[in-house]
Parts: C-alpha cells; sequence; structure tokens
C-alpha cells in the first residue's frame, strides 16, 4: 500500500479542501502519513497571498525531498493556478495541479512515479466555474465546512480572485447534509468557510442569512462559528440573528484592512471605516459578550505616518479583540503593484510589530474581562505536555490538565487567571459536564 502526506500552507478553506483531496486517495487504496515521514506521494497544497507564502512553498518541496528523494510532488492551490511553471521549474516537482483539475488528481495520474518532465494541468481561472464541496475533520472536535468558493471583488492588492475564480456557492441541501455527516461523526463544532463566505448566494436561491438560520436548526452539531465575513456583507439582520442564536458563537472575523478611508478608497475596499464602525457597535450592543476579530493590512502604498496613525488611532477605539497583522508584500497583476509612494520594507515591518503589540493588548483586555465568570467551553483531543485545550463560546482559549474522559466535551468551567503563554488558566465545574 502506497503512502501519501500531505501539507497545508494558508487559510481554513484551504484546509478544508486538502482534507477532500486526502479522502479521495484513502479511497483510492492510498494510506495516509505524516508529513515529516518517509512517503510514496507528497501534495501540498499552496497559499500564494503573500510572497512569504510562496517561499514557504518552496521550502515545504525541499523538505519533501530531503525526506523522500524519490517521492512523487505534487503542487496545488493558489499558487499553483497563479505560477504553475515557476511551481513546475523547482526541483522535485512532479504534478502541478491548477484550480479545476486539484479534485481529479487519481483521474489525471495512474502511476506516481517520478518523471524528468513534470506535468502541468492548468486551466484559465475564467474556466473554472464548479463548486466542489469539502471539509476538514482535523479531530473528532471541530470541522471546517465550505461553502463558497471564489470571489467577484477586485481589491488592488488581491490575488484570489486570480487563483479562486468567480464566487460560487454549495446548495443549502448539500450544507446541510454535510453538516449532519458532520455531526454523525462525532464533530461538535462547524466552522463556515469560503473565500468570501458572506457573499453565499449568488447561484443559489438562499442568501447567507439562510444557510445560517437552516443550520442553526439542525440537530446534529453543538456549534457553528463564522470564520471571517466582510463588513458590508454582515448586515444587522445577521448580527441580530446570532445573538438569538443558541447554535451560532458569539464570535466575528471581519476584515478590516485599514482604518484609513483614503487607503480604503485605494484598496477599493466596498465600505469605509463608518460602515465597518457600525457593524462593530451592533454586535456589541447585542452581544457585549462577542469577540471580535480584525484582519490589517499594513505598509499599503501611499500609506503615510499620518494614515498609519489613523489606523492605529481607529483600531485602538473600537471594541475588539484581535488583530490578524498583515505586512503588505507585492503581488503580481494587481492594481497596487503601479501605485506610487510604495513604503519601505523596515518601516512596513516597524508598524507590523506595533499592530501585533496593540493586538495582544485587546487580547489581554477581552480575556481580563471574564476572569471569574463561568462559561462553556468545548475541550479538544489532543495533549501538550499535560495540558488541554479548548475555547470558550466567545473564543477565550482555555487551558487546563488533560483528562481523557473531557476531550470532546462541552462543559461549563470557571475562568480563573491568564497564564504567563496568554491563555486562560480554568477549573471545570463537573456537575454541568455535557
Amino acid at each position: 500500500m502506497k503512502t501519501v502526506a500531505f501539507h497545508t500552507l494558508g487559510c481554513k478553506l484551504n484546509f478544508s479542501e486538502t482534507s477532500a483531496i486526502g479522502r479521495q486517495f484513502l479511497e483510492g487504496g492510498f494510506s495516509k502519513t505524516e508529513f515529516s515521514n518517509p512517503a510514496d506521494v507528497y501534495v501540498v497544497n499552496t497559499c500564494s497571498v503573500t510572497e512569504q507564502a510562496n517561499r514557504k512553498c518552496r521550502n515545504i518541496i525541499r523538505q519533501a525531498m530531503r525526506r523522500n528523494p524519490e517521492g512523487f510532488v505534487i503542487v496545488v492551490g493558489c499558487y499553483a493556478q497563479l505560477k504553475p511553471q515557476e511551481i513546475a521549474d523547482i526541483p522535485g516537482v512532479d504534478m502541478v495541479v491548477g484550480a479545476g483539475d486539484k479534485f481529479r488528481i487519481l483521474e489525471l495520474v495512474e502511476d506516481f512515479t517520478k518523471t524528468e518532465n513534470p506535468c502541468v494541468f492548468h486551466d484559465e481561472i475564467a474556466e473554472v466555474n464548479d463548486f466542489v464541496h469539502a471539509y476538514s475533520v482535523g479531530d473528532r472536535t471541530r470541522a471546517f465546512l465550505k461553502i463558497q468558493d471564489g470571489c467577484d471583488y477586485k481589491c488592488s492588492f488581491c490575488t484570489i480572485p486570480l487563483a479562486r475564480g468567480k464566487s460560487r456557492s454549495d446548495s443549502l441541501e448539500n450544507i446541510l447534509q454535510n453538516a449532519e455527516s458532520l455531526g454523525n461523526q462525532g464533530i461538535r463544532e462547524i466552522v463556515l468557510t469560503g473565500v468570501n463566505t458572506g457573499d453565499y448566494g449568488k447561484d443559489q436561491p438562499e442568501d447567507f442569512l439562510d444557510v445560517v438560520q437552516a443550520l442553526d436548526l439542525q440537530g446534529a452539531v453543538d456549534r457553528f462559528r463564522i470564520s471571517s465575513i466582510e463588513p458590508n456583507l454582515l448586515s444587522h439582520e445577521i448580527i441580530a440573528f446570532v445573538a438569538s442564536s443558541q447554535h451560532f458563537m458569539p464570535h466575528f472575523h471581519v476584515p478590516l484592512q485599514s482604518g484609513s478611508n483614503e487607503l480604503l478608497g485605494k484598496m477599493r475596499r466596498r465600505y469605509n471605516r463608518e460602515l465597518y464602525q457600525d457593524r462593530v457597535e451592533k454586535i456589541k450592543s447585542v452581544m457585549p459578550h462577542a469577540c471580535i476579530g480584525v484582519d490589517v493590512i499594513v505598509g499599503f502604498p501611499g500609506e503615510s505616518e499620518t494614515l498609519f496613525e489613523e489606523t492605529y488611532q481607529f483600531l485602538n477605539d473600537l471594541d475588539i479583540s484581535y488583530l490578524h497583522v498583515f505586512t503588505y508584500s507585492e503581488r503580481e497583476n494587481t492594481l497596487a503593484t503601479k501605485m506610487p509612494n510604495k513604503v519601505p520594507l523596515k518601516i512596513r515591518n516597524q508598524r507590523s510589530q506595533r499592530l501585533r503589540n496593540l493586538s495582544e493588548m485587546k487580547r489581554r483586555h477581552f480575556y481580563e474581562q471574564f476572569l471569574g465568570s463561568e462559561r462553556k467551553v468545548l475541550l479538544e483531543d489532543a495533549e501538550k505536555e499535560g495540558k488541554m485545550y479548548g475555547y470558550t463560546d466567545n473564543y477565550i482559549k482555555v487551558e487546563m490538565p488533560y483528562e481523557t474522559t473531557l476531550a470532546n466535551q462541552l462543559m461549563e468551567v470557571s475562568l480563573e487567571q491568564i497564564n504567563h503563554k496568554g491563555f486562560v488558566a480554568s477549573e471545570v465545574l463537573d456537575a454541568k459536564i455535557s
């Protein structure tokens, strides 16, 4: 039996698709092994959001070759769609598969034996129109469920539409069936994923709110989270429904990218800072305990010191919980690469560090508000140095001594103190285990 190993770079959507490809290999008679082991076949699912992501891909390929020089290396994902020949030229690569064929690997190749000339399967992104459903099951606690793919937005810094194609969605019927199937496998939490998740329904009779409402009525899964949603697509109706829901968690991840309206315009974002502030205030007005995460880009062309300070102060004043900070990286075939007033890399890095420091302060402040309280936690079935971890409904990460019987359990815990790793040390209230 041949072995196959997988490595995923990038977003939750990539993880769900890697899992779907992995199940195809298992059904095809392969045995899965860890990527750190020698394997007959290596599959690398790539990201291309930044140049650093491209470099990581190349490093991962070299690692695979060191583990087994005769291993058959397949590269899929966004980087493979955007720069197939660049990947094919990397020593050790045997197969490059673009967006339209990544779920057809076993149809495209019969003999996984290394060759001198890599096979490249690549279609123009305009020809990639199908939706292929996928979900990942990394452990028996949580799963990422893909409900949408592609993006019709044309942000000036982003290559994702070039790598993923137009916005398209799974059917509501399939989504509900997949959620039920995951629940029957013991999954207790599902994270809804997509490239532009809130844009669900361009090619379906339902919209994103319909999906959320329908999933809330099913009984197979205890918890749902929305992975990320654009502020202009996060309607007051969605916020109000989550506030009244028993199954959707009070946790939102809402990309901002900049707190400057001038830069938001140059980025071609579809909202301004006033709309963003409105969404944050609406969430907090109906769910004061909600966790709100924010994406922000630092060092975009034209970001003067004044405009950066505008972003910093805007974020500092907002009632948010943490930041994901991205240092701007030039991407080929985007409008931003042609814009003047490039920010020196050293200054980009300095500003990124300031925002990461702000994020730590925001996260700690958010955690401190709930010390001494009791919240329901889903504990993961994984042990690390005698500890186990989980998240409250509002995304506070907790740590406690490992206990097998607590794995994959929803329970009330008391939040005691923030430890040196930044997690909340917790104590189980045994009577409330469910």
